[in-house]
């Protein structure tokens, strides 16, 4: 499937052909129109529908490269011999590979294409040994280009699947193209004879011209995406040696295992630190987690108050924790946070598990999120210089809204030692199940793949009953995964946006109903029912873009009609994350809501919204 080099001069060997071309060279003319245009077909369809055409591309490129290893073997060539046999038994073993191991596993077919392709860039390679300088210059070009694409796909697997129908797809239709042109020469009796040069000086110059410069192209496409691709990965976030976890047997939860200095940014009148600690997870199952305590810069003598701070979506990767971000202790990520730290209050805020620390990341997975949230307070009350109260109150916003409702839960149960004195979710995703459902019927996003593969891919990691492959398409399990292994601060989730959009031209990634089924069990098992014997607020915006506000109406309805004590804040004006930033009148109304609880002011029946 490579391209024909013509013969140097004075020589006639046999020309530089994929296996199709050469079969196709020896049939009757109107053969290779015919093979022609099918190719043309064949090619638009792999490059439209990648999913759709999957099985159909490694059935034609398993047997195209059979035939081009077969056909290099047999076929007498003006290169180096040894060469020649080695790629061509590689080429027989890949097609192989793909047609008759790969059928029962797909989702490995992108990864072993892109091998297919960087094998086509030696073997395109080898045509420097021979021809014009012209086409040697353009073998070389497009050898190393086609290296150079094939270790991009394998550098980045969600897009591989796009990157290799694309590659494919184009070079079917450019091979179409050829065998049409040709066999409609010999129709025409235009065919140039063995030995002979077709067309004049002048057309020899403007060929060669064309070959340096189609090589230009080639070397610029290949050194411009080489260079994106560097740029991309340098923007992911560094996981430092502070988060390994510690050699020898695994600890009680809420353990201190290790602090350290944050290099973020510090708020006014506030100390920080990372922590990595000992917790557990939903089954009970020891685990790692890390997180940051801050605390005010002149600590007010005794045992300080806490407010458990349970962090929004941030992505699911270990790159996403809060502690290794920039703001992630400032009052855009923290609400109010100066006047917590101003009141003397300490914030110890978990990355949960997973992020940071190795583990699998809970998201929306209520008993887990929780049991990182405390032990992180058990763990910080033995950083260096902490004397930290047993009553907490705990704020959450978004995720961490779940998050939160769930640590109010847990904690009389798992941690008896702390008294949980109230509970802020600011935004919740309580309802998982409930959210999915809305987010499948109204919309259809790029950006909403990405989410459902936070969504799945951790639910399917911590529960044996959910698989990801009983929900998404053939071929798109590596998309998905792909997925959850990059932040949305990160100039990298541009490909896994672009990998969405590309694959949902095609068909749906996710070929199943997400809500039926073990992942719709569990999801509606991790929804925050309570009961929550301290007082709650809820808050959200009424101009709300993620979570609709229906959703939160309806949460709090349920809860009110069994028996729950709510008070509740909606700001109309304000979106999805509006109550908690800078600015938010809901912020005066957290500090003395949070303060009352501290200072033992019950919640009276007069404030309990659910009787409004």
């Amino acid at each position: 499937m490579t391209d024909e080099f013509p013969p140097a001069h004075g020589s006639v060997p046999v020309p530089r052909r994929g296996g199709v071309s050469r079969l196709v060279g020896h049939a009757p003319a109107w053969v290779g129109i015919v093979v022609g245009l099918a190719l043309i077909v064949l090619g638009v369809f792999i490059v439209s529908r990648p999913l759709t055409s999957l099985w159909v591309l490694a059935i034609y490129i398993g047997i195209s490269a059979i035939a081009s290893g077969v056909m290099d073997l047999i076929a007498p060539r003006d290169v180096p011999r040894r060469a020649n046999i080695v790629l061509a038994v590689l080429w027989i073993i890949g097609g192989g590979v793909i047609l008759f191991w790969l059928g029962r596993n797909l989702d490995l077919l992108p990864e072993l294409i892109a091998g297919l392709l960087v094998l086509g860039g030696l073997g395109a390679a080898i045509g420097v040994f021979r021809g014009r300088v012209s086409e040697r210059v353009l073998a070389g070009a497009s050898g190393l280009a086609q290296v150079v694409f094939g270790l991009l796909a394998l550098l980045w697997p969600d897009v591989t699947l796009l990157v290799v129908a694309i590659a494919f797809g184009l070079r079917t239709v450019v091979l179409g193209a050829v065998l049409t042109w040709r066999a409609s020469r010999r129709i025409r009796g235009r065919s140039p004879r063995p030995g002979e040069t077709s067309g004049n000086r002048r057309g020899l110059v403007w060929a060669a011209a064309g070959r340096y410069a189609l090589a230009a192209v080639l070397l610029g496409l290949a050194g411009g995406s080489w260079w994106v691709s560097t740029w991309l990965a340098d923007g992911a976030p560094v996981v430092d040696a502070f988060y390994d976890a510690p050699d020898g047997p695994p600890s009680a939860p809420g353990t201190l295992l290790r602090e350290g200095a944050y290099s973020g940014r510090t708020p006014v009148g506030g100390e920080v630190r990372r922590i990595l600690y000992s917790t557990t997870d939903t089954f009970g199952s020891r685990a790692l987690a890390s997180g940051l305590v801050i605390s005010p810069a002149d600590m007010p003598p005794g045992p300080r108050p806490v407010i458990i701070w349970n962090h929004g979506t941030t992505g699911v990767a270990r790159g996403c924790a809060p502690s290794l971000a920039d703001a992630s202790a400032t009052r855009w990520a923290i609400p109010a946070i100066d006047r917590a730290l101003a009141a003397g209050w300490v914030v110890v805020a978990t990355d949960y598990t997973g992020q940071g620390a190795p583990g699998t990341f809970p998201y929306l997975i209520g008993e887990s999120e929780a049991r990182s949230a405390i032990d992180a307070v058990r763990a910080a009350e033995d950083a260096d210089g902490m004397w930290l109260s047993p009553e907490v109150v705990v704020w959450g916003h978004s995720q961490g809204g779940h998050a939160a409702l769930w640590v109010s839960a847990v904690a009389p149960n798992y941690a008896p030692e702390l008294s949980v004195l109230g509970t802020v979710a600011i935004s919740p995703a309580a309802d998982p199940l409930a959210l999915a459902e809305e987010l499948a019927r109204t919309q259809d996003s790029a950006m909403l793949s990405v989410l459902i593969s936070w969504v799945l891919v951790p639910y399917a990691d911590t529960y044996p009953d959910v698989t990801i492959s009983d929900y998404v398409a053939p071929g798109g399990r590596s998309i998905v995964r792909e997925m959850t292994q990059r932040c949305p601060t990160e100039p990298g989730v541009v490909v896994s946006v672009l990998a969405a959009l590309g694959v949902s031209a095609d068909r749906p990634l996710y070929d199943a109903d997400l809500t039926a089924g073990a992942l719709g069990e569990r999801l509606a098992q991790n929804a925050a029912i309570g009961p929550w014997t301290a007082p709650v607020l809820l808050a959200w915006g009424g101009q709300d873009e993620v979570i609709p506000t229906s959703l939160y109406e309806r949460f709090v309805g349920e809860r009110c009609a069994g028996g729950q004590a709510l008070q509740v804040r909606v700001y109309d004006v304000l979106d999805h994350t509006g109550p908690m930033l800078p600015g938010s009148p809901f912020l005066s109304t957290l500090m003395r809501w949070t303060e009352a609880r501290f200072d033992g002011v019950p919640v009276t029946a007069a404030a309990n919204d659910c009787r409004a």
